[in-house]
């Protein structure tokens, strides 16, 4: 009998060797003045920020869902790493926290060096873009266990904030103004209603619907926003009581996260722009309104809520930010919202 190597078995340790050498430069651009060590060892080792009073650490853990299939399946996969980033940070932030570094996880039945690559260098673009260090990941290849080209991601981000400074929404009071951010689209949630819906209306990736502008492909593959840095700004500009990152559950899901009992919000649907992706998933799928609300962000990816003196400051400071943000509604109170802690009108 021929003796077996790892090789044979399925396992190129070769491979994942010539793709670390590929991706330390990509770690390097993510690097901070805090992080120790780069890529290579056993651990990530990063410093807490100098000068902090009490300093608690944020966590996070995310996925990038079912809209890995869609990258998969139209071989785009330089844009699926940024949403792994986006999707852990943005959770991070509604503390009030700096991201300070990320971790991921990449696992594959065959490891293809040169997908992995992209996927690689969009995690470090996304944490180019939430400011944080790309400390480490791992890699697995687990031949079969998944199939001929597929993959999956995980992500993980650690953030740092002043105690004294934690956002837990416990300010909130009614009467308070809620803003919100522009989302990128559909961002990461929903993925499964979305390919169900195209493919029900028997709408390809490579589609071009007149009132979408682009192709079916380009919207919904579209990064999330990452909001890291305009929240930093904005935490600087003014008092920010409350911050909601909107994702599986949408507002009425998300929301009610991040508010104290006896208060509720009343949203304006009419006062941001909706992109035109989402009206190609509730045409297709024939998708109830109350519906899309619950599995998509509909156009806010970030609710931010102020009192209502800060309103015209916290819209200047996301502008400046490079963001496009909404008055959207107000907080209520418990005798005006009843069982519903989100209501629509408009």
């Amino acid at each position: 009998m021929a003796a077996l190597t790892y090789k044979q078995a399925g396992v190129d340790v070769e491979a994942g060797d010539r793709l670390v050498d590929r991706i330390k430069p990509l770690a390097a651009r993510t690097r901070i003045p805090e992080q120790l060590a780069g890529l290579g060892g056993f651990a990530g080792l990063c410093a807490l920020p100098a000068g902090m009073k009490e300093p608690i650490l944020v966590s996070g853990t995310d996925g990038v869902g079912t809209k890995l299939r869609v990258a998969i399946e139209t071989g785009r996969h330089d844009t699926v790493g940024i949403d792994l980033v986006a999707m852990c940070v943005n959770d991070v932030i509604t503390c009030g926290a700096r991201p300070l570094f990320f971790l991921d996880y990449f696992a594959t039945g065959k490891l293809d060096v040169a997908i992995a690559e992209k996927v690689i260098a969009g995690i470090a673009e996304g944490c180019v873009q939430a400011g944080c260090a790309l400390l480490g990941g791992e890699t697995a290849e687990m031949p079969g266990f998944y199939g001929e080209g597929e993959y999956d991601l995980a992500g993980f981000s650690v953030g740092v904030v002043e105690k004294s400074a934690i956002i837990d929404g416990s300010k909130v009071r009614a009467g308070d103004a809620v803003i919100g951010v522009a989302s990128s689209g559909l961002h990461s949630n929903g993925y499964s209603l979305v390919r169900k819906a195209l493919s029900q209306a028997n709408i390809g990736w490579d589609d071009m619907p007149e009132d979408l502008g682009e192709s079916v492909r380009d919207a919904v593959l579209r990064p999330t926003r990452i909001y890291a840095r305009a929240v930093q700004a904005l935490l600087l500009a003014c008092e920010v009581r409350a911050l909601c990152h909107v994702t599986g559950g949408g507002l009425p899901g998300n929301v009610p996260r991040v508010l104290p009992d006896g208060v509720g919000v009343e949203l304006d649907s009419k006062s941001w722009p909706r992109p035109p992706v989402f009206d190609l998933v509730q045409r297709a799928g024939a998708v109830e309104e109350d519906e899309m609300r619950l599995a998509f962000n509909i156009g806010l990816g970030l609710v931010v809520i102020v009192p209502q003196g800060d309103v015209s400051t916290a819209m200047a400071s996301l502008k400046e930010s490079g963001e496009q943000a909404f008055l959207v509604g107000r907080v209520t109170s418990s005798d005006e919202i009843h069982e519903a802690r989100v209501v629509f009108v408009g």
